[in-house]
């Protein structure tokens, strides 16, 4: 096989690929082994057809399709791998020659891995962030946990307030008709949450038990369904129930309910000590933040939209995985938030285009200061993630292995290494 390339662009290259006519013909036997299994000949049982009657009645040339599929992507990836290319998307293929005794000739257009142009990154100056615990902050942290702890209980008499579950009943009507999805009958909804369109929440609030009200709206501009999006809406609500969170007493008895702790005095300087290592912790992420910002502004690079739309997919994946974790989908979330798959892309997709241009700026800074990923440091990795996990570090090496994600095993901690390299150089204000 032989293989050339040529950059025709910035980040796109063309990979000109011949597959030697010996390659070819077995390709061709292949297929036609694939093809007989299927096809009716009268006389021949399926897969017995003589190769030469096959031919004659099909043509040879109702097999090339099915040899290109064989070969391509073996030849491509050799390709590929013999001029250490690193594509970033599919590549577009054009066939340029292909038939029984001669040479498969075809090209390959492909983007790849961008050129990192790197700026200074070493003595950056980043400013230390502040990592003492305050009053407020433990004050808050008691109330968080109050809260958390609360009791409902039934709401007897009385208005709707901010804070309380309501169960209510509502039929939503655009245009004086009723739309899918604006119809539930004793739906629990936490007033305040923001779990609801604008402006529904807070017309509840002020609802006495049994009341029926007629809630005025109007849907997001951005809204998932195009048919709603921008317009006004009246949902009929019901009342039936109210639901209150009932605070407990911060006091020692909490403290034992709660902890391990026989005072609120114990359990608070526990709270606070627990609270400055999250703040240490945030303030070690902060300086991270900071140092490989400026190692990043300082560069020079053109990121393909490709590898930026290939981040943005795996952030909406892992947002959805996180939804299902809470019980939800992206189509509940979508529905209740009022956003669309494709708000919720273009949000991301600043954050996408960042994570995309650190990486690349990280992994360049790696090459140029001869940083790798050891056996060393693997086996350290796994050892970590086998305390976490509390399995056996060889069966979490089975499993990424498994899985192909050794790689991504490695990817990290060359980062993280680099990253702890720009600390360790870098200058704090």
């Amino acid at each position: 096989m032989k293989a050339t390339w040529e950059k025709i662009d910035k980040n796109i290259v063309s990979i000109d690929v011949e597959v030697d006519a010996d390659k070819v013909a077995s390709a061709l036997d292949q297929a036609f082994k694939k093809v007989s299994a299927k096809v009716n000949v009268p006389g021949f049982r399926k897969g017995k057809v003589p190769r030469g009657i096959f031919e004659s009645r099909f043509g040879v040339e109702s097999l090339y399709q099915d040899a290109i599929d064989i070969l391509l992507p073996e030849a491509y990836t050799a390709a590929v791998r013999e001029n250490e290319i690193e594509p970033v998307d599919r590549p577009e293929i054009d066939v340029t020659q292909f038939a029984k005794g001669q040479t498969f000739k075809f090209v390959a257009k492909v983007t790849v891995k961008p050129e990192v142009k790197l700026g200074e990154y070493k003595g950056l100056e980043v400013e230390a962030v502040e990592a003492a615990v305050t009053e407020e902050e433990i004050s808050a942290e008691l109330e968080r946990l109050q809260s958390r702890h609360a009791e409902l209980t039934v709401v007897e008499d009385g208005a709707a307030q901010n804070g309380d579950i309501a169960v209510i009943d509502f039929d939503g009507y655009v245009d004086g008709e009723q739309f899918e999805g604006g119809f539930a009958e004793r739906y629990s909804l936490e007033l305040g949450s923001g779990s609801f369109i604008p402006g529904f929440e807070e017309q509840v609030v002020g609802m006495q038990l049994g009341d029926f009200k007629d809630v005025e709206v109007t849907f997001p501009e951005s809204y998932h369904a195009e048919h709603l999006a921008g317009k006004p809406a009246v949902f009929k609500v019901k009342l039936h129930e109210l639901k209150r969170k009932s605070l407990p007493a911060l006091d020692d008895e909490f403290a034992k309910d709660v902890s391990e702790f026989d005072t609120l005095e114990e359990y608070k300087q526990d709270l606070a000590a627990k609270l400055k290592e999250r703040k240490e912790k945030e303030a070690e992420q902060a300086l991270e933040v900071a140092v490989v910002d400026k190692a990043t502004a300082a560069a020079e690079v053109e990121i393909p939209a490709a590898m930026i739309d290939t981040e943005t997919d795996y952030m909406v994946k892992d947002f959805e995985n996180r939804l299902k974790m809470q019980g939800m989908n992206l189509e509940l979330y979508f529905q209740f938030s009022g956003q669309s798959e494709e708000v919720l892309r273009g949000q991301m997709r600043a954050d996408a285009e960042k994570r995309v241009r650190n990486n690349l700026v990280l992994e360049a800074i790696a090459k140029a200061e001869g940083f790798e990923a050891t056996a060393e440091d693997l086996n350290e990795e796994l050892e970590k993630l086998s305390k976490q996990y509390n399995r056996p570090a060889e069966e979490l090496r089975s499993i990424f292995e498994k899985n192909g994600n050794i790689s991504n095993l490695n990817e990290d901690i060359l980062l993280r290494k680099t990253i702890k390299f720009l600390l360790d150089n870098s200058k704090t204000a």
